[in-house]
């Protein structure tokens, strides 16, 4: 995923920016004064993605992206048909779940599998508090992640008390100064926390729209917003998705990207163990109730390593 051409070469006339916005083979790139360019790739493969820094030439009123700069890091998902990156040089993810609808667990750890596999920092937060009982069953199905160490916040996005207000702020100090990748399924609440985030978002995002000639209501499109935090941090809006395919990792991988079975990668009998049915595995002898592994954690590995053996069978 870190192709790039030699970003030494910089013909005349180019600049850097940062691409905030994309959608098809439009890119909105943005200078360091903020002033924001129409953008088109050089050449029909369209790597750029929001947040790369991108070197790019001017084309009448418009640019032409020419060298997509090194990144630090790059989030993305793969499956048997395609690759989708979400965006790249990221400080961290925010997964946004809610107590409606009933968020799917697997698909949460394949998001936290895909983050901690590209380096990126992740965070957990669960909306709707005040929809009860709901939420303290959702609350409660997180206590795994939240004893192997994942941040899980809670959080109420509609209503205007004392604890919503306690809940937002809370989010909000762990977003400054950092970029964050919103990611989350259709009904979560993530326009409403981009808004309450980014109150001039809405005007931002026609802004986008009409700079990227593509229809106010937009669903497909990746956006960067500013933070009034005073310290550059930015939250990135993903459109939600329904599957996340994690093909780009070897399945005897796996097991060191999930922080309950990671600190008993290499303690097994033999040095190949696949930790589903072998004598002497370490991480089957931590599996509750005689250590700490949660059993349907480890059934999730079980699947999902079934799962990329069989992605990488001819």
């Amino acid at each position: 995923m870190n192709r790039r051409r030699d970003a030494a070469a910089a013909p005349p006339g180019a600049h850097d920016g940062l691409v905030v916005a994309t959608y098809g083979r439009h890119l909105l790139v943005e200078a360091d004064d903020r002033t924001r360019t129409r953008c088109h790739p050089r050449g029909k493969r369209q790597e750029a993605v929001v947040g790369d820094r991108v070197r790019w030439t001017p084309s009448g009123d418009e640019g032409v992206v020419d060298t997509v700069l090194p990144r630090r890091n790059v989030l993305f998902r793969q499956d048997a048909l395609r690759t989708k990156v979400f965006a790249a040089n990221l400080d961290q993810v925010l997964v946004l779940l809610a107590a409606e609808p009933t968020f799917a667990e697997p698909q949460l750890a394949r998001a936290l599998i895909a983050a901690r596999q590209a380096g990126i920092e992740a965070l957990i937060a669960l909306n709707k508090r005040d929809v009860q009982p709901a939420f303290t069953e959702a609350w409660a199905r997180l206590a795994p992640y939240r004893a192997m160490g994942e941040a899980v916040l809670p959080l109420q996005l509609q209503g205007d008390d004392a604890s919503a207000d306690a809940d937002l702020t809370a989010l909000t100090e762990r977003l400054r100064g950092r970029v964050t990748l919103v990611m989350g399924a259709s009904g979560v609440g993530k326009s409403t926390l981009v808004n309450r985030l980014v109150p001039h978002a809405q005007a931002d995002t026609q802004a986008i729209s009409r700079a990227l000639g593509t229809g106010r209501h937009t669903t497909t499109r990746t956006s960067w917003y500013w933070l009034d935090d005073g310290d550059g941090g930015a939250i990135i809006d993903s459109p939600g998705f329904h599957e996340f395919g994690l093909h780009h990792i070897a399945p005897e991988a796996l097991a060191r990207w999930m922080p309950d079975l990671a600190p008993y990668v290499g303690q097994c009998r033999f040095h190949n163990c696949t930790h589903r049915r072998e004598p002497g595995c370490a991480i089957q002898a931590a599996i509750a109730p005689r250590g700490p592994i949660a059993p349907h954690r480890w059934r999730l590995y079980h699947d999902l390593y079934e799962e990329l053996t069989a992605a990488c069978t001819p």
